[in-house]
């Protein structure tokens, strides 16, 4: 007897993908698989549900947010069929492979129509899937391998890739790829950069200041702020060698011209070593980075002193300030590290807490003094109170934590911290 069961009802989901890949660039944009689809969907009387978009790539495994709801979607049963441009619009990674022809296997995911070809729980169909899948794959690894290998030619050949340094401006015809030529209006200037520090002692500060006097810009129409200024008299490729990729270890030889000599590079790096590299960068202070400056939004910084006592010991004093990033004039006066702490003190009973984390951290702070005082000194196990304030404790570790403990306590903080005047003001 013939089986009259009717057929379940195909639901739709028309997923349409366009990758950030640059292999992808002349594939079609979102909207026009989705009017290609649409098209294709009239035409064959099919229930679309809904149309979802998504521009992240398909080659990590999870990282479509869009694609996963799509699945959990099919696995509640609100659709039970893909429609979409290719096979590669969903796929090309194993893992998502994977999963799809999970769903088939389990009846929940019942076609996948693309362009050209469907594809349904049955043996051929699922192994022709894999295979155009895994080719989308093979070909990604295969682009990126050329890509990689093209690049280091390049390199081996003595031009650098990507956008050129300030001072040399990038070769626009595509047989001089990679190619950089001397910027006639900047490179100068550049120049006039590595003698001043090398022969003249120039600070990274003062050169920011001339720059702003000579009214200096860079190709894009933006001057260059302090760090620019630190990388340009730190980069080799003015006098002609570069790394690629940076901090790969790799060398190469540049065929540009260069800027300057090897030996005013030199001069310039021996000049930033023993006069204007921050002595505080290896070192580690409490309360930097949790606060920002109260007149011009930099960051807070800190450097310490050391001041020799009669009796021929010494005293370490702490001072915090504005970096000045945002603003080289900034007028905001430095503070001590013990002025900064009472100012922390005082707000403390009014600043928004995460108190649950702080009271975790007493609780095992207690569990572990517990520990050693049964498992080292022998005493008997006691219950200790828990009803400790939190806010006296958050005072406690500010006068007598150590650097760990003050930074941690701080990272509790809900308010943001701004420093104004030698005083903590909340947001």
């Amino acid at each position: 007897m013939e089986n009259t069961q009717p057929q379940e009802v195909l639901r739709y989901c028309l997923y349409a993908r366009k990758s950030t890949e640059a292999e992808d660039r002349q594939a079609l944009s979102i909207e026009s698989q989705v009017k290609e689809m649409q098209t294709l969907a009239e035409q064959g009387h099919l229930n679309v549900v809904e149309i979802k978009r998504e521009a992240h790539s398909a080659k990590e495994v999870g990282q479509r947010q869009i694609y996963n709801e799509m699945l959990k979607e099919i696995r509640d049963g609100k659709f039970n069929a893909i429609l979409t441009w290719a096979p590669d619009r969903l796929s090309r990674n194993a893992g998502d492979l994977g999963t799809l022809v999970d769903l088939m296997d389990q009846k929940l995911l019942l076609e996948i129509k693309t362009y050209g070809q469907k594809f349904t729980n049955n043996p051929n169909e699922k192994f022709l899937l894999m295979i155009l899948i895994s080719q989308s794959k093979l070909e990604n690894e295969n682009k990126a391998v050329n890509v990689k290998r093209g690049l280091r030619t390049r390199c081996e050949m003595g031009w650098r890739p990507g956008v050129a340094p300030t001072g040399y401006l990038n070769e626009k015809h595509v047989d001089k790829k990679c190619q950089c030529r001397i910027d006639p209006r900047r490179a100068p200037v550049i120049k006039q950069m590595f003698e001043k520090v090398a022969y003249e002692q120039w600070s990274g500060r003062k050169i920011y200041r001339w720059l702003i006097e000579i009214n200096f810009s860079t190709h894009w129409g933006k001057p260059l702020v302090l760090a620019n200024i630190y990388l340009i008299l730190r980069n080799p490729f003015y006098y002609g060698d570069f790394e690629y990729p940076v901090g790969g270890g790799q060398w190469y030889t540049g065929k540009h011209t260069p800027i300057i000599d090897k030996e005013l590079f030199e001069k310039v790096q021996v000049v930033l070593s023993e006069k204007y590299i921050s002595k505080t960068e290896s070192k580690e202070f409490a309360f930097t980075k949790l606060m920002q400056c109260g007149y011009c939004g930099s960051g807070i910084t800190a450097d310490e002193k050391f001041k020799k006592l009669k009796d021929g010991g010494t005293n370490r004093h702490v001072y915090y300030f504005c970096t000045k990033a945002k603003n080289i004039d900034c007028k905001n006066p430095y503070i001590n590290e013990q002025g900064l702490i009472n100012e922390l003190i005082e707000i403390m009973d009014t600043v928004n807490l995460d108190e649950f984390g702080i009271r975790m951290r007493i609780e095992n702070e207690i569990t572990r003094f517990n520990r050693f005082k049964t498992g080292v000194l022998g005493h008997k196990q006691e219950k200790v109170s828990l009803d400790i304030d939190v806010r006296n404790y958050t005072k406690y570790l500010l006068k007598e934590g150590t650097l760990i403990e003050k930074r941690e306590l701080l990272g509790c903080m809900k308010s943001k911290l701004y420093l104004k005047d030698k005083k903590i003001v909340l947001e």
